[in-house]
């Protein structure tokens, strides 16, 4: 029994030390968790007071649980927080505004952090040397803020990165070669930033897990980026999507890309490559989704037929603004085909409707020719089809009873006659229409009659004839764009024109109208106000169309594209529109160009067109208005191109603000009646060259207010001296009152300069003592 108490003592003296040992290093691993979660707390709270949230995204932080945060994940075993996720939230139905301010270093001292997403904000200020501090991190997003400097080297030590988003910044600078070091890399997205120098073989390097690369820079950094890399290089990684964009990538097509077997995703973009397209890239075909070889100087013919890949959701080929040849391929399963600004000629595939999964299908700024094939029609799904500006002749098919989600249709600049076909706007939901320069005839009316959802047309340049329907005015009463200009279109302007409210070009140069103008145009509220722009097509289409329309402007007909939807234009001119200008126009203050050129027009310039603030161009030449050129026009500061000439104005010119630039006497010239610079009359007296009348009436103007001013003291001396003092002479009451008044003030400041005084004398011995 002894021996066993023994034994039993011998055993726990021997474990004791043992739980001891464990006991420490628990209290230990207690400590230490308790004192990294007060860290980490702390840490996040410094983060938080650099930040800018006017949503109060993180009214949550309070507390002493971070891991109840809202964006905070912690781990369940250790209790660290792991994941933190900003990201701003995409809600419809609220306002939720993204965070500001700089990225913390306090953010450093989350090291157990793996996964870190501040993307969607508008974080600014560089990204922290010490970045690569954060050794555990696997997924890293910082894109779409405002995030600027170069990418600091340290971000190579992240070696359990999978996932690094730095896209859409203001980042510049090179990029580090230590970005090779990241083994375990799948993804890595750099677009958007303006970066410089060169991308070699380095950056590479240890990337072999890299599946998606991008690096799509924005046209305004001119190519700045060089990739330099050997012509026998074979990359360690075997890339899914590649995406460069911007950038000066080779002359030839890279052999590199050749070993990249598993590509679905394929865009370079106006990267500088002048070759043929290799074969091994039309073999990917099967699997390719996504293709986009734009704006480069590719050459040679393209295979048909083809098939994309259809298992990445929508696909797309895009090759415009090349100079492939040839004929027009028939390629299957696209959901966009976009080949415009080639060289491709011959007539477009009979059988083109059997492509009939694309939405898009433009095919401008080529050499083809032939007939528009009635299969076209079939394209039921198509929401934009643009053959502009090519070769095509014969008539516009009649069938477009199938194509029931079209919403634009340009076939405008080719060689199409006969009339418009009446099923054109079928399904009432094309918004764009434009078949202008061709040579089609007619009239308007029926054939447009369905097309009530237009918010743009143009049919410039034309045969048509008849007279302007007065119900484009309310039947098309979502028209921002009316262009119809270069017909033969008779009769007045309907005065229902002027119920298209949003209407901001109205363009109907060069036909045979007559009558007035219509005094209702000045209820034209578009040209009144500056409103907010949009566009009815969806944003997943509209960046496959490209707007375009010919307008003469500052003398110049010129083709807006990009800044089509700013215009603000009203053209008259070349008509035979009689009697005066309607003085209510001179409301349209936001109106940038106004041309009643060619006309017939009588009277005066209104009086008031200093009004019109907005407008830039101005040409009224070539009628018979009358009289003087209005002082007020020298106030509209943002004219820039003037033409008066051929008209019966007199007197003289003005002299002030805009009327100082223009020069160029051609402007004036065909007025007998007036003079001043610049032309070679001068006015009958001499002030009158350098003077104009608002001068003059300025003159007059001062001359009576010096004469009333002195009338007006002559009389108000008397009046003001017989009110008070013959008010005192004769109320007895008062004259006591008044002279009390007076004695009593007096009193006042005599005491009171008396004790300044006395005061002044003691301060003065007082300091002359001290300074003795």
């Amino acid at each position: 029994m002894a021996r066993g108490n023994t034994s039993l003592l011998f055993l726990i003296l021997l474990l004791l030390p043992l739980f001891l040992e464990l006991f420490q290093v628990q209290a230990l691993v207690i400590y230490s968790s308790t004192t990294d979660a007060e860290m980490e707390r702390k840490a996040l709270l410094e983060f938080k007071a650099g930040l800018g949230d006017p949503s109060g995204r993180l009214s949550s932080w309070v507390g002493g649980d971070c891991c109840k945060w809202k964006g905070v994940d912690c781990s369940n075993a250790t209790g660290h927080v792991i994941k933190l996720d900003l990201r701003k939230p995409y809600q419809p139905s609220e306002a939720v505004f993204p965070l500001s301010g700089q990225i913390s270093d306090s953010l450093l001292d989350l090291k157990y952090l793996n996964y870190l997403d501040l993307s969607s904000n508008e974080l600014s200020g560089p990204i922290p040397d010490s970045i690569g501090n954060l050794d555990n991190l696997r997924y890293l997003d910082l894109s779409d803020n405002s995030i600027s400097g170069s990418i600091p080297p340290s971000i190579g030590r992240l070696l359990l990165l999978v996932e690094l988003d730095l896209s859409h910044n203001i980042m510049n600078g090179t990029i580090p070669e230590s970005i090779g070091q990241l083994k375990e890399l799948h993804t890595l997205q750099l677009d958007w930033n303006p970066w410089t120098g060169a991308v070699s073989q380095i950056h590479f390097i240890g990337l072999t897990k890299l599946e998606h690369f991008s690096i799509y820079l924005s046209p305004a950094t001119n190519n700045s980026l060089v990739f330099d890399t050997k012509s026998d290089w074979i990359p360690p990684f075997s890339l899914k999507v590649i995406k460069i964009g911007n950038c000066k990538l080779s002359s030839t097509f890279p052999a590199w890309l050749g070993t990249q077997k598993e590509l679905y995703h394929i865009i370079l973009r106006n990267v500088g490559i002048s070759d043929a397209i290799p074969e091994w890239l039309w073999k990917l075909s099967p699997q390719l989704g996504w293709l986009d070889l734009s704006r480069n100087q590719l050459r040679g013919k393209l295979p048909t037929p083809l098939s994309f890949g259809t298992s990445h959701g929508w696909s797309m080929a895009d090759l415009s603004s090349n100079r492939l040849e040839g004929p027009l391929p028939l390629w299957y399963n696209l959901t966009y085909l976009r080949l415009g600004n080639n060289l491709l000629s011959g007539p477009i595939p009979s059988n083109i409707g059997d492509l009939s999964s694309l939405r898009v299908l433009a095919l401008f700024g080529n050499l083809l020719n032939g007939s528009i094939p009635s299969s076209l029609s079939k394209l039921q799904y198509s929401r934009i089809i643009d053959l502009s500006d090519n070769h095509l002749s014969g008539k516009i098919p009649y069938n477009w009873n199938d194509t029931k989600m079209l919403n634009i249709l340009d076939l405008s600049k080719n060689r199409l006659d006969g009339e418009i076909p009446s099923s054109i706007c079928s399904m009432h939901i094309i918004y764009l229409l434009s078949l202008s320069d061709n040579n089609l005839s007619g009239e308007l009316y029926p054939s447009l009659l369905n097309c009530t959802g237009l918010n743009s047309l143009d049919l410039g340049n034309n045969r048509l004839s008849g007279e302007i329907p007065q119900w484009f005015g309310e039947r098309m009463g979502l028209l921002t764009q009316l262009r119809l200009r270069g017909n033969m279109l008779t009769g007045n302007i309907p005065q229902q024109l002027c119920g298209l409210s949003d209407i901001r070009i109205l363009d109907l140069a060069h036909n045979n109208l007559s009558g007035s103008i219509p005094p209702c145009l000045s209820h034209l509220s578009a040209l009144k106000f500056m409103a907010l722009l949009d566009t009815p097509l969806d944003d997943l289409y509209a960046d496959y169309y490209t707007e375009r329309m010919d307008l003469v402007v500052k003398g110049k007909q010129m083709e807006f594209q990009r800044i089509l939807s700013i215009v603000k234009l009203i053209d008259l001119s070349s008509n035979n529109l009689l009697g005066e200008i309607p003085h209510g126009i001179t409301n349209l203050s936001t109106l940038g160009t106004l041309n009643l050129s060619r006309n017939q027009l009588t009277g005066e310039i209104p009086e008031d067109i200093g009004a019109m603030q907005g407008l830039e161009t101005l040409d009224l030449s070539s009628n018979h208005l009358s009289g003087r050129i209005p002082l007020s026009m020298s106030s509209i500061t943002s004219l820039s191109h003037l033409n008066l000439s051929h008209n019966l104005l007199s007197g003289p010119i003005p002299t002030t603000n805009q009327f100082r630039t223009f020069n160029d006497p051609s402007m004036y010239e065909g007025n007998q009646g007036l003079c001043g610079v610049p032309l070679s009359t001068q006015c009958s007296t001499p002030n009158e060259a350098h003077k104009d009348e608002g001068e003059e009436n300025e003159d007059d103007e001062d001359g009576w207010k010096m004469s009333w001013f002195f009338t007006s003291m002559g009389l108000g001396f008397p009046v003001g001296f017989w009110a008070v003092c013959g008010t005192l002479a004769l109320k007895n009451s008062w004259r006591h009152a008044y002279f009390q008044f007076v004695d009593e003030a007096k009193n006042r400041l005599y005491v009171l300069i008396s004790i300044n005084v006395t005061r002044f004398k003691r301060k003065m011995e007082i300091n002359g003592g001290t300074h003795v």
